[in-house]
Formats: C-alpha cells, structure tokens, sequence
C-alpha cells in the first residue's frame, strides 16, 4: 500500500492556523525523548495511554517518523504478559513509577498502531506491531469481567481489581474495533476478540450498573459517545443530558463537575465526540474556548481555573496538546484520525443479546 496524501488542513478558523499546529507538533517532538517515549512534559511521567496519544497528534502534522518511534518504544518494552506499567519517570523504562497495569492502558495501543498504518500505508511497520497489539488484548482480555465490563486494572502482586470504570471500559471498546481491524488486515481472525468486543459494547451502552460511579466526571458523560458505543439519537440523548452541567460557555469542559476548572484535554475530546455526532458547529466552539490555554510557543496548559482567573496546574502535557491536534484533524477532514474516531468502518465485535 503506497502512503496516503497528507490532507495538510490542520488549520480551523478561529482555533488552529496550519503554522500554529505545526508549532505545536514541533513542540510534542521536542518533549520526546531520543528513544521515542512521550512523556506528559520532561521531569514528569509517561504513561501508555498518553503516549499514543501524543503519536497519534504527531501522525496528523506528518511527523510519521516520531510516532513511528513512539510506538517502536511500546514494542520494545512490552511486558511478557502483554502488558505496559500504568506510569515510567520521565518515560525511562528502567524506572517505572507504578507497577499496576491498567486495561484501558494496555488497550490503547491498538488505536495508535492502526492510526499510524492508515496514515502512512506502512505494511512494514503494521506487520511488526502486529504480535505486540496481540499479546496487549490478550492481557486486557484476562481482565474482562463477566457482564464485558473490563476489570480497571492488575496490580503489581498480579492480583486483578474487578471494579469497572466506564470511561476505561469505553475506551477499550475502541481499542478492541481497532484491533479487530488490525486481525483483519493481518488475515487472523479472532472470534473471541469478536465475542469480547460485542460483551464489551454492550455493557458499555446498557449496563451502567457494572461500572463504579464516577458520574462527577465529565469523561465518564461523554466517553461512551468519543468511544463509538453510542452514536445517533442515543449518542446526541447523552450529550445533551449533562450539557449544561459540564460546559461552561466560553471556557470549555469541567473535568470534575463541582470544581471551576475547565481542562484542554476533555474539551478537546469532547469536540471529537460531538464531530463524530455530526454536530461540527458546537464541536469547533468548544475548541475555541480553549484559546486562552495555548502559549505563544504552542504548548497548551492543562487546565483553567476560571474562578481564579488563573491556570492549574502550573504544567504544559503533550497529551492536552495532542488532543486538540486529534479534534481538529477529525474537523479538517484527516481520514484515519476519522476513521478510528467516527467508527463506521471498524468492526463491531458479535452482539450477545443479553437484554
């Protein structure tokens, strides 16, 4: 497969200029470290999850060579069991600061691996992240519970939390499509991962009851819907349910719904959620209320104490910078960063007609 055209649009009136996306990209290079790890800024912690998502944001500036890097890092530092340790100081591998790992975390990787193939056409690189992706749904597998509902982690003494987090469980519903994909591709057909995708999507769209109350979140509101589990009259049902609970006109999303702290990272995330619902208007204004957390340099602060007038914490995360490159790559029409958000086209996994 040749390499797809770079659609070169990350530039969106009134949120990003293509100069201004580029700077930011440039600066996410600047924070990898030479191995390909990601961390969330230097000095700080990596974390899996973050990190692909800071590969996937470096995909849609055409730094194809970075992200090609950063997931190289994942395939060598794979645990045996399939798994990545939930934090690693500074994205040193020899020095992970927690020892759990966590299954939204593990999952993840799948979404990055089949962004980066779609964005570059790179057989070459599919082929050898092929066994790691694998081994990595394999592990989140072990930690499905019985209603599909994905345990939230395995602590350092191998011992499996069987308690569920919706937003985590979402987000493995959209790794696991992806890594059915993946299988297709490689012509390996999994029916268990098929099996453990329709379970998962299922408990994740009628099941609240398996997962822990985390309702106080905006990610727990709007996840199922960024993740594909809902989508049409459902998906738009659930937005508009807590709209006004977590939006703040002109400031973007609550991460925590009685704080006044917006955050770059769920508003941004939710503008990809309402473009894959079709609604591109209220999806650019929210990205444009998060102007004032971007820096003259591109980095973007982490969040913002509206009360206070102030930002908090005092810390710029490629992970803040990468999700706003990823949403407004989705609104400038990049394919693969559409593909593995809008859904239409991955697998669904088999339906369990449990209800």
């Amino acid at each position: 497969m040749e390499r797809p055209e770079s659609t070169g649009r990350l530039g969106l009136p009134g949120v990003l200029t293509e100069a201004q996306a580029e700077e930011t990209a440039r600066w996410i290079g600047r924070v990898q470290r030479p191995d390909g790890a990601i961390p969330w800024f230097r000095g700080h912690h990596l974390d899996p999850w973050d990190h692909v998502e800071a590969a996937m944001a470096l995909d849609t500036a055409g730094e194809h060579d970075r992200a090609a890097a950063a997931y190289a890092w994942l395939a060598r530092h794979q645990n045996p069991d399939g798994s990545w340790y939930a934090a690693y100081a500074d994205g040193d591998p020899l020095r992970p600061t927690d020892l759990g790992k966590e299954s939204n975390f593990c999952a993840y990787p799948a979404v990055g691996v089949l962004h980066h193939y779609l964005s570059t056409g790179d057989d070459t690189f599919r082929r050898r992240m092929w066994p790691m992706v694998r081994a990595a749904v394999a592990f989140v597998l072990g930690l499905q519970r019985d209603g599909g509902q994905l345990g939230w982690r395995r602590e350092a003494d191998g011992r499996a939390v069987p308690d569920a987090l919706l937003t985590g469980s979402a987000s493995g519903y959209q790794a696991l499509r992806c890594a059915l994909a993946l299988a297709d591709l490689a012509g390996a057909a999994q029916p268990d991962w098929e099996m453990a995708t329709g379970r998962l999507g299922h408990a994740v769209r009628r099941h609240p009851e398996l997962f822990l109350d985390k309702s106080r979140y905006s990610m727990d509101w709007y996840y199922p819907v960024l993740a594909g589990a809902l989508r049409g009259e459902a998906a738009a049902a659930r937005l508009a349910e807590r709209w006004d609970t977590f939006v703040v006109p002109g400031f973007g999303v609550r991460c925590v719904r009685e704080n006044p702290w917006v955050t770059g990272g769920e508003s941004a995330e939710l503008a990809l959620a309402l473009w894959a619902c079709g609604d591109e208007p209220r999806a650019i204004e929210v990205l444009r209320s998060i102007g004032r957390l971007r820096t003259e340099d591109g980095r973007y602060w982490t969040g913002f104490v509206y009360a206070d007038d102030a930002f908090w914490p005092i810390e710029h995360t490629t992970w803040t910078a990468g999700s706003v490159l990823l949403a407004v790559a989705a609104l400038t029409g990049d394919q693969p960063t559409r593909t593995v958000f809008g859904g239409d086209t991955l697998p669904e996994g088999l339906d369990p007609h449990c209800c």
